[in-house]
């Protein structure tokens, strides 16, 4: 198996790019195409004394910035977002992963490799943890406008996303709103909700932003900007609150006893919440397999997301989601007839 790997993409420049796809070559067993300037990735190969015959460089003279806007994603054709894209549409890799401005991701893997037949929007889906077990977010930041038929098509794609991936049959599907009850939310909300209880899945009705991490549902649907507001409120929350708790295990005496005795357990917490561990959000409903990662990804979220990209692949979940939409539109337009 084939992954290109944006090696231009996020915060930190091509180093960490370089570091992952080498340790996930070596943990995930498959080849890593590593897309950027050939020049700068060869220099962070030799800066880090890191070498695997699994990984080639796949020359791309452009990059695009976190702040570049549209007219800089059209005029780069040479960009390593657009090439790794190009890669996977082409057939010479399986996958990308890039950790780079999500908006230029979205626009040229839409762009470059479609969405799925009867897919309006490609959302972004992130795993979150919660009671339990993991929550499905969706969307996060792909479609900021939104119509009521797009949710009702992010909850059929997570539902195949959390039976493919997680094993988890019938999925609670929830639709993120501002109060439980039915009458609650604004015009989208409420035309999402008729749509979502008459679809075929297991759905619960609203869910309010406390929910989300509470496993009261295995899939919860929004908006774009609204997922993307509930994930980034919910990040600066948790870095706040261990930026708090460092400060108060420094100068109490007992606290750092009490940290020592309950390291292990922090560290374990620590590990559920970290989003280097889930390695990125996937972009379902694409002809193809996108992962993006945060900005802020070191190279343990680029290897995860390396290994997220790979279980997509091997799980077919594209082509489930392809035959979940076919199967139930069939079923609509026959109930119409």
């Amino acid at each position: 198996m084939k992954i290109a790997v944006d090696a231009m993409g996020g915060d930190f420049g091509p180093g960490v790019a370089v570091e992952g796809a080498v340790q996930a070559s070596r943990e995930w067993d498959v080849d890593i195409l590593l897309v950027g300037a050939e020049s700068l990735v060869k220099r962070e190969f030799d800066r880090l004394g890191a070498r695997s015959p699994r990984v080639t460089i796949i020359d791309a003279p452009e990059s695009i910035g976190m702040g570049d806007g549209v007219f800089s994603l059209r005029r780069k054709r040479r960009s390593s977002i657009r090439i790794g894209a190009e890669l996977v549409k082409a057939g010479q890799a399986e996958a990308m992963v890039s950790m780079g401005n999500t908006a230029a991701v979205v626009y040229i893997s839409r762009k470059v490799l479609g969405a799925l037949r009867g897919v309006n929007k490609p959302a972004l889906a992130l795993l979150v943890p919660a009671e339990g077990g993991l929550t499905l977010l969706l969307d996060v930041g792909a479609n900021a406008n939104c119509q009521p038929e797009d949710l009702e098509q992010f909850a059929r794609m997570g539902k195949v996303f959390m039976e493919q991936v997680l094993g988890l049959r019938d999925p609670r599907v929830g639709l993120m709103s501002i109060g439980e009850e039915e009458s609650k939310g604004n015009d989208l909300t409420k035309q999402a909700f008729d749509r979502l209880a008459a679809a075929p899945l297991n759905f619960i009705g609203n869910v309010e932003g406390k929910d989300l991490y509470a496993g009261k549902a295995d899939v919860v649907v929004s908006d774009g900007f609204t997922g993307n507001v509930a994930l980034k409120v919910s990040e600066g929350v948790v870095e706040r609150l261990f930026a708090l708790a460092r400060r108060e295990i420094r100068g109490d005496f007992l606290a750092k006893i009490g940290f020592l005795l309950m390291k292990r357990n922090l560290k374990r917490l620590i590990r559920r919440v970290d989003y280097a561990e889930f390695g990125g959000a996937q972009l379902l409903g694409l002809n193809g397999v996108c992962i993006i990662g945060h900005g802020r990804s070191n190279a343990q979220a680029v290897k995860n997301g390396i290994r997220l990209a790979k279980d997509f692949v091997v799980r077919r979940v594209q082509d489930r989601i392809r035959e979940e939409l076919a199967r139930t539109g069939e079923a609509v337009g026959g109930a119409k007839a």
